[in-house]
């Protein structure tokens, strides 16, 4: 099931980087950047919702698909927050524990399923909450200015963004500690 529509959708997500970041190229006045870069992101980034949707309720569900979306989401979050760490708007810190986390977290799910005990780091509601703040707080850096005259998007997207940094250790911690059983089993 290579080619399905919920599997497009998230080749989508992974040919939207360069779209994302080369609109930063453009030579357009930075408002028209900012622009078009948050509504290319938050396109890209509701195709992860409607991926899974559409795979579930189109019966087109496959092992190839469960493993591309999370590389899709992680590589269109890794790539977006180097373009707001170039651009200054956010800070080094916050994009090396959200990337870290998840090199970390990826290489830890891939170890536990070769042992055969993937249930035990199963995603769980902090890392959907985490998702949810960076998929917030990103496309707000991006826009870097006043949203509707009231919300300053480079202030909340701030704030947001070292939330999600935070929710982004609480994550990791949680998921070393369901898999600490299995590591310790097999260090012995």
């Amino acid at each position: 099931m290579f080619f399905t529509i919920p599997t497009l959708m998230t080749w989508a997500r992974i040919v939207a980087i360069p779209l994302i970041v080369g609109v930063f190229y453009l030579p357009l006045d930075q408002a028209t950047r900012n622009l078009t870069a948050t509504v290319l992101f938050v396109l890209f980034a509701l195709t992860d919702w409607l991926d899974g949707y559409l795979a579930r309720r189109l019966n087109q569900t496959s092992s190839f698909g469960a493993f591309l979306d999370p590389v899709a989401d992680k590589f269109l979050v890794c790539a977006s927050l180097l373009v707001l760490v170039h651009m200054n708007r956010a800070d080094v810190f916050v994009a090396l524990i959200i990337i870290g986390r998840e090199i970390a977290i990826s290489a830890l799910r891939e170890w536990m399923a070769q042992i055969g005990a993937s249930k035990s780091v199963a995603v769980h509601m902090v890392g959907k909450v985490k998702t949810a703040v960076q998929m917030v707080a990103i496309p707000f850096l991006l826009f870097d200015g006043v949203l509707l005259g009231l919300i300053d998007t480079r202030v909340w997207g701030s704030w947001l963004i070292w939330i999600a940094a935070i929710l982004t250790v609480w994550s990791m911690v949680y998921y070393l500690q369901k898999a600490l059983p299995e590591i310790r089993a097999r260090v012995k």
